[in-house]
């Protein structure tokens, strides 16, 4: 079964960040010149108080006439120093943006690609909204820190190190108490940052919950609009927004705690350090130069424990972050193609069907089968209708063919294979779907008629078309095939829309045609039309029809009654008028005079 996502760890730690492991492989060689021109810079960085101690010792503490040469010389030492530290800085800036931004185009890719595989059972507990929250938010957070974070935190760690490991040496004992008392500020460091990942994990979540919740009603706005539920939507989104406005500030203040902790902490013990450095100059112990050497690595320690500390929050947002898309990466799909898929001869008079004692039922009702016990056979070629009450199992009968979901017991075969061990691409290949509410992309014509088939011809396009009634109205479109249909063909009627779906099915040509009320949103004279174009459509393939209205079934070679899951009767129109069964009291309902 899939995972259910929302299921979250107590918290996320930078250990996190190790799921990318995968993705920063095939850039070693990028990532090498990063860590060299980081290290390039950091050294010119450390090589600058240094010169700085060569100039003080060397021209202005003695300030005599004859230094002005041995002056400019130390000028010019100290602009190479910053030449050098410019080159190496632009040089890591670019590695490490281009690192961070390829990086994260290839996870957010991988995991989209990743949701795609995955069965309709992974969405019955995943919000779209959350998804999408995760491809944007989170992969923005792991773009940050690859990308400018991380570079920064390396880059100050060894420039810190380095600046510690000069004070060290130019005066052991005094640094030796200053590096105790760094030690006694990690310790409460890090009960902050356990709190600071708790909550950044927290407030993740909560925008994920925000975004799922906009997208479902804009997804819905004109059920949203009928019903005057504006305002109440809006004060829903209000209230998620402030949960989310809420935890964001607790996480903030946590971290600004820990990032004002930290400088404060480390600031008054690297201030006792340079103290203790004045005195020395006062007792002759220490030159001029010396003592400007220890201010600037200082300076440099403290920055660095400053950086660190920002650097560190953002290393547990993006390691919550990285969490939830790792999550999502490793989540298996309850439906996938076995290792080593059966072949089936692609049918010349469509496709048959058999089905071997088939039960399902849905995960989040284990107690109630949506199918049960079926077993049905249908040869190449046939109509077969399939009827009865709402909930009776039809829809669901054709996701088990299509193999969104796999039975519990029983299984199904398509040309004498069973479409477990046929690789899904295969399968689906070889069937076609008008579905009740026709999904019509943001595109052109052209692409929607197209999706089954990339690679089919204009000329094969517009027969489709017509096939199907469309071609007379995409014509009169501003730029015909060309016009861009909006989101969800929102510039086309029902009954276009559903045409439009009808010639993409047409155009794939597939052995086995399933049409799932595919008339319901046409007009009597659409219908009528559409009706040819399916009945040619089915000509020398195999189709399974879904109806309500009875009357469109009536030439089907056989009609299936469900009713629990059940096949409860079969036959032609005639027959199972005959039979005066569950049909029969159907028929009588809708085909009684008024």
């Amino acid at each position: 079964m899939a995972k259910n996502t929302s299921a979250r760890p107590a918290a996320s730690t930078p250990r996190s960040l190790s799921g990318l492991k995968p993705f920063l492989r095939p850039y070693k060689t990028a990532m090498a010149a990063a860590v060299a021109f980081l290290l390039l810079a950091a050294a010119a960085t450390l090589a600058f108080p240094w010169a700085l101690r060569q100039l003080i010792d060397g021209g202005l503490a003695q300030g005599t006439q004859g230094q002005t040469e041995g002056l400019a010389s130390d000028f010019g030492l100290l602009f190479l120093v910053a030449m050098g530290l410019a080159l190496f800085s632009a040089a890591r800036f670019y590695v490490v943006s281009w690192l961070g931004e390829r990086i994260t185009a290839d996870v957010r890719q991988a995991v989209y690609a990743h949701v795609l595989q995955q069965s309709p059972s992974f969405f019955e507990t995943t919000q779209t909204g959350e998804v999408l929250s995760r491809l944007s938010a989170d992969t923005t957070l792991v773009q940050t820190v690859v990308g400018s974070s991380l570079s920064m935190g390396l880059r100050n760690a060894v420039m810190g190190s380095g600046a510690l490991l000069m004070l060290v040496w130019m005066r052991p004992w005094l640094m030796v108490q200053v590096i105790a008392v760094l030690v006694l500020i990690v310790l409460p460091s890090v009960w902050f940052g356990r709190r600071v990942r708790r909550l950044s994990r927290a407030s993740q979540d909560r925008v994920a919950d925000t975004s799922a919740m906009a997208s479902e009603v804009l997804n819905a706005i004109s059920v949203v609009q009928s019903h005057g539920a504006e305002q109440r939507e809006a004060r829903r989104y209000e209230a998620s927004t402030l949960s989310a406005f809420n935890t964001a500030v607790r996480r903030v203040r946590a971290r600004a705690l820990l990032v004002g902790f930290i400088i404060l902490a480390s600031s008054a013990a690297l201030l006792w350090g340079l103290y203790q450095g004045t005195l020395a100059v006062y007792a002759g112990t220490l030159s001029a130069g010396e003592l400007g050497q220890i201010i600037v690595y200082v300076i440099l320690l403290a920055s660095a424990f400053a950086v660190l500390g920002e650097v560190y929050g953002d290393l547990l947002r993006a390691a919550g972050a990285t969490e939830r898309l790792m999550e999502l990466l490793h989540t298996e799909s309850a439906v996938v193609s076995p290792a080593h898929p059966l072949s089936a001869p692609w049918p010349q008079a469509g496709a048959e069907l058999a089905l071997h004692g088939v039960g399902f039922h849905y995960a989040s009702r284990p107690l109630t089968l949506a199918i049960d016990q079926l077993s049905a056979h249908v040869q190449s070629g046939q109509t077969v209708a399939v009827v009865g009450p709402s909930g009776a199992g039809k829809t669901t009968l054709f996701d088990l063919l299509l193999r969104f979901h796999d039975p519990q017991v029983g299984h199904i075969d398509i040309d004498g294979v069973p479409i477990h061990r046929m690789a899904l691409h295969d399968l689906r290949a070889r069937i076609g779907i008008v579905p009740q509410e026709p999904v019509i992309f943001s595109g052109t014509a052209w692409d929607n008629i197209r999706y089954g088939r990339p690679d089919a011809s204009d000329a094969e396009v517009i027969t489709a078309a017509q096939a199907a009634y469309a071609h007379e109205f995409l014509s009169e479109l501003p730029e015909g095939y060309d016009s861009f249909l909006g989101e969800r063909g929102v510039r086309l009627s029902g009954g276009q829309r559903q045409r439009l779906a009808i010639a993409r099915a047409i155009l794939k040509n597939p052995p086995l045609l399933l049409l799932d009320e595919a008339t319901s949103a046409l007009d009597a004279q659409s219908e009528r039309m559409v009706q040819a174009a399916l009945e040619r459509a089915m000509h020398n393939r195999t189709t399974l029809v879904i109806a309500h209205r009875l009357a469109t079934v009536q030439k089907a070679d056989v009609i299936w009654v469900l009713d629990r899951g059940r096949l409860i009767e079969q036959g032609t129109h005639a027959q199972l008028i005959a039979q005066g069964g569950l049909y029969a009291s159907l028929a009588a309902l809708q085909f009684q005079p008024s």
